[in-house]
């Protein structure tokens, strides 16, 4: 039954492929994506074709169309992604009446990109599994480096998707830049696979193909509400948190639908959404609510980073880890 539900969802967003359908290039995973803009369309009658493309492969391809662009929005991705596609002349402004009711950290002052959830990062632990193996459950950071997790997590890789782009940043945060990469080269050989996608290891820890999963929460949240033996934890030194944003692409094609895409997703009602169709993602707006069962950021310890550091030392970071960790 669910799954007839999202091919109808899916089927909707991607029936339209007229001039006149707003094509969204979406980061965010495609089961949570086809939800959010299946509502908006309902809401606001505008047809939406989609194609999913983690944040990496998003961009790569933004930046190759950008004589002839092919979508009108970029819907997902750290906002830091949203900053650097910006300074390669990519997107457009647009500032939506809502702008005023967000928060500094989920806007664009110039209207380059509006916010469209936030997530701290987690681990989701599979206790059935680690308790059979008698290993512990890990707590921090730190944990994650015990040799009886040897061959046993997964994470995604820092070449395709922001979720690990997101981690670096963390660790640098906290210990700095030559502490974090030697933490994620003694790290290595407990690293199962580096997965494409920033969503996928919450997949294989649902169906006990790993024990232990990194990535953002929502993924973990909803093993949990679906009665599977998840822990979720977020490692006590801190972690980092995604704000997913979106942007308008330059010489979009259909502008006007753009910006009434912007406009809802930043509403209440559209933040509405996010608890109404269980995404587990947590709202950008003070006065909606994130749903039952969703942590509040103020439990978590958090860890800032700079999003214009984290935009303009991307490739620079990414090489290095590819580097140092990959080339060990």
């Amino acid at each position: 039954m669910k799954k007839s539900a999202l091919a109808a969802f899916a089927g909707l967003l991607m029936m339209a492929s007229s001039a006149q359908a707003l094509t969204v290039y979406s980061s965010v995973d495609e089961e949570n994506a086809t939800r959010i803009l299946n509502a908006f369309t309902k809401a606001t009658g505008v047809d939406v074709q989609m194609v999913f493309l983690s944040s990496g492969p998003a961009l790569s391809r933004i930046e190759a169309e950008a004589s002839r662009p092919q979508a009108d929005v970029w819907f997902g991705a750290p906002s830091e992604n949203h900053i650097l596609a910006n300074e390669r002349n990519l997107t457009q402004p647009y500032v939506s009446a809502n702008a005023d009711g967000l928060a500094e950290q989920f806007k664009d002052a110039n209207g380059n990109w509006h916010a469209i959830y936030t997530n701290p990062l987690a681990v989701g632990v599979r206790t059935d599994i680690l308790e059979s193996r008698g290993a512990p459950t890990p707590s921090s950071w730190e944990d994650l480096k015990n040799e009886a997790y040897r061959g046993l997590i997964q994470m995604p890789s820092p070449q395709s998707s922001g979720t690990a782009y997101a981690v670096i940043l963390t660790l640098n945060e906290l210990w700095g830049e030559d502490a974090t990469f030697q933490y994620m080269k003694d790290l290595n050989p407990n690293i199962q696979t580096y997965t494409q996608s920033g969503t996928a290891p919450s997949g294989a820890l649902g169906v006990g193909e790993t024990p232990i999963a990194l990535q953002f929460s929502p993924g973990f949240l909803k093993l949990v509400d679906e009665g599977f033996p998840v822990k979720v934890v977020f490692p006590s030194e801190g972690v980092g948190y995604e704000v997913a944003a979106m942007s308008i692409l330059k010489d979009a094609t259909n502008l006007d639908d753009a910006k009434k895409l912007v406009d809802w997703m930043t509403s209440a009602e559209g933040q509405g959404q996010l608890a109404a169709e269980k995404t587990y993602f947590l709202p950008i707006r003070s006065d909606v609510s994130a749903g039952e069962g969703i942590p509040s950021l103020d439990d978590i310890k958090l860890v800032s980073y700079d999003p214009a550091f984290a935009s303009e030392n991307r490739q620079r970071l990414v090489d290095r880890w590819v580097d140092e960790v990959l080339g060990q």
